[in-house]
């Protein structure tokens, strides 16, 4: 998401899904405000391709399914839409209406962080996500560096904090039988000597 809305006007949800279902890029709801999503490094680009393929694989045979980039997520009582970089959905799929772009339940969240939104994903966009009733996980994937932020929601409702690092490292999924070695995740992916941070 970038720093500023596309207009100093705000939107209601409906206006906002209007707007997005007849646009030709996609754009992100939070408060009446729309925010263009601007394009995507290249790291970031391989990353989603290899959570994408190497999850695929391992949900064959499962009544999971992941889905990304391209579908909608509501969260926080519609005050956001948002389109994680990846999710995944298990058993039946609800959908908001006819259309099925916007999901509503889905199960693990992944989110490619970038230096743009960093902040965002971790805090306001996360805060928002953990009132999605059948959200177990949430998933922040590092960019510059092998680092994951897994984030597992409790029974109690309290979420615990995970940090994965390094290429031998391996992410195990709890809500869905999916273990996935860095070494799949940052495939073709090179880190510089200093990270960008």
């Amino acid at each position: 998401m970038t720093a500023l809305p596309l207009t100093r006007r705000k939107f209601t949800s409906e206006e906002y899904l209007v707007i997005e279902r007849a646009a030709s890029t996609r754009s992100e709801f939070f408060d009446g405000d729309i925010y263009d999503m601007a394009g995507a490094s290249e790291s970031h680009t391989i990353i989603c391709d290899n959570i994408s393929g190497e999850i695929r694989t391992r949900l064959k045979g499962t009544s999971c399914l992941g889905m990304s980039q391209n579908v909608k997520v509501p969260a926080g009582g519609m005050r956001l839409f948002a389109y994680p970089d990846y999710l995944i959905v298990c058993g039946e799929r609800r959908y908001s209406d006819s259309r099925l772009d916007i999901l509503t339940n889905p199960l693990v969240l992944w989110e490619v962080l970038s230096p743009s939104t960093e902040l965002y994903d971790r805090t306001t966009k996360f805060e928002l996500y953990k009132q999605i009733e059948s959200l177990r996980e949430y998933v922040l994937v590092a960019q510059d560096r092998p680092v994951i932020e897994h984030w597992v929601r409790m029974d109690d409702g309290s979420w615990r904090q995970n940090v994965l690092m390094g290429r031998a490292a391996v992410l195990t999924l709890e809500a869905v039988p999916v273990a996935v070695p860095f070494a799949e995740l940052y495939d073709r992916i090179e880190f510089s000597a200093t990270p960008s941070r």
